[in-house]
Parts: C-alpha cells; structure tokens; sequence
C-alpha cells in the first residue's frame, strides 16, 4: 500500500533537502571566496550548531533531559573537520555526491557485517555505486584532487557512523543538541595546530554561522520533524536529491562546472544506492 504524505511533511522535506545541501553550497562559498580558514569554520559551525540546537530544545512546550554521547560527538567532529578540509579542494556537487555515497555505503556495509542479505537487485546496486565513486576518483582531466576526494570520504565514513550510533538514541533533538555541545571542545582542539595560520574575515564568518545555525541546526530540526511522516523507505530515498540539488545549485550559484564524468557518477552512484534502498521494500515470497 502507498504510503500518502501530508503536504505539511512534504514541505518540511523538501526545506530540510535544501539545508543539507546548503551545507555543501556555504561551505565551499566560505573556503574559496572568503579568507577563512577550514579549522575556523568548522569550529564556527559547530558552536553555533550547538547554541541553536540548544534555543530550540528548551524553546519546546515538553521538556527533554540533555542526551548523546561522546562517541557520538567524536564522529560528529571528524564528519565536520573534514568535510571543511575537503571543500578547500571540492565543487559542492562533488563532495556532496563523494559524501552521500559514502554514508549510505558506510550504513549498507555495516549492515552485511551485523548479518543483513542483499536481494541479487541490492548486490547490483552496490557494486553500481561503489564503480561510480571509484571512477569519479580516477585520474583525469576533471577528476576531483585525491585529497580533498579522500577528506569527504571520511567525512561520509563519519557521519555514516554517527547515524548508525544515533539509531536508537530516543528524542532525536536532544541528543543532537548533546552531541552538538561535546564535539565543541574538540573543535577548538583542532584551532591549536592551526594556530599560525587562522583567519576569518566578517563574509566568512557569516557564512560559518549560517552553516551551523540555519543549514545545520535548523535544517536537522526540520528533518526531525519531517521525519515523523515518512516512511524509513521514503526518508532514504529522499536524500538522493540532495546532491543533485548541491550540483545544480553550485553550477548556477558558483559558477562551478557539470562535467560528462559528474553526470555519469551521479547516475551510477545514486541510481546504485536507490536499487540498495527501494530493494528493500521487496520481500521475497
């Protein structure tokens, strides 16, 4: 049976796709237009992901002891530090597609080793995605730099990692906002061995702030709450727009390019990743 969406989640869906991506999109604005630098940016963002995040829990009618966890918190630092040290290097559309492929395989891949089988339509759709990922990394005239490729890799290894501990973490805002509040001091750790070189001019400070503020911290309540009238299928599915939308909006924003390279990885990889989601929905008789 179809499961019918209320236009009030679709709504919330569709504004917390355009967050996600935003991320991508503010990011790699902030690191090639502005003179701040990837350790301050990352630091910015998730302090003032955590402040809001924090008005937002309080600011609700029920009340919600602070959650998380430190693990969690660590994989949240490392998905943030090194998402900022990619796009020094990356398009928007780029790392937004190296980052999505690597979450959802990191997720797939934990899965087989818990026990999970792939129906034979899944297992294509893996070795689909996986092909995809590894020829936008060949070498090439339009190939991304192998260590920015590399650095948002293990941003998506991270952050798969901290959606797989976040399962079953009870009231998703408050442990967010709990994660949010732990990974800071590892944040202002990372300003340390960058100490000589640290720089933010006002635009790049804005834009930080926005990142974790309004794409990061808003957009994750939005999705929370967008959440709860979405099917787990649907909810997966959903985020395969989010590079398309970080592509075409670096292109027509940025000014950056939509190569024949990019346009095939992208088929591949989130057309591989849809077979791995939507098999799901399939159970053999």
């Amino acid at each position: 049976m179809t499961h019918a969406v209320p236009l009030r989640f679709v709504l919330l869906t569709c504004l917390a796709m355009l967050a996600f991506a935003g991320n991508s999109l503010l990011c790699r604005l902030a690191l090639r237009d502005t003179d701040i630098d990837p350790a301050s940016f990352t630091a910015i963002r998730i302090v003032s992901g955590a402040l809001t995040l924090l008005v937002l829990l309080y600011a609700r009618t029920r009340s919600e002891p602070m959650a998380g966890n430190w693990r969690s918190a660590l994989a949240l630092f490392v998905y943030a530090a090194a998402f900022s040290l990619a796009y020094v290097h990356l398009q928007a559309g780029v790392g937004a597609l190296l980052l999505f492929g690597a979450v959802q395989l990191t997720m797939t891949g934990w899965g087989l080793v818990r026990g999970e089988r792939l129906r034979t339509v899944q297992t294509l759709g893996l070795i689909l995605a996986v092909a995809g990922l590894l020829i936008l990394l060949l070498p090439g005239a339009d190939a991304p730099p192998l260590l920015g490729g590399s650095l948002m890799l293990v941003s998506g290894l991270a952050w798969g990692i901290y959606s797989l501990i976040g399962r079953g973490a009870g009231d998703p805002l408050a442990a967010t906002a709990g994660n949010f509040l732990r990974a800071m001091p590892f944040a202002l750790l990372l300003l340390v061995p960058f100490f000589g070189s640290l720089s933010v001019d006002p635009p790049g400070l804005i834009y930080a702030l926005l990142s974790g503020a309004l794409t990061s911290g808003v957009g994750y309540a939005l999705w929370y709450s967008a959440l709860k009238g979405l099917t787990a299928i649907q909810g997966a599915s959903v985020q395969l727009s989010v590079p398309i939308i970080a592509a075409l909006a670096g292109a027509l924003l940025l000014n950056e390019s939509i190569t024949v390279r990019l346009v095939l990885v992208a088929v591949m990889t989130l057309g591989g990743i849809a077979l791995v989601v939507w098999g799901r929905q399939r159970v053999p008789s």
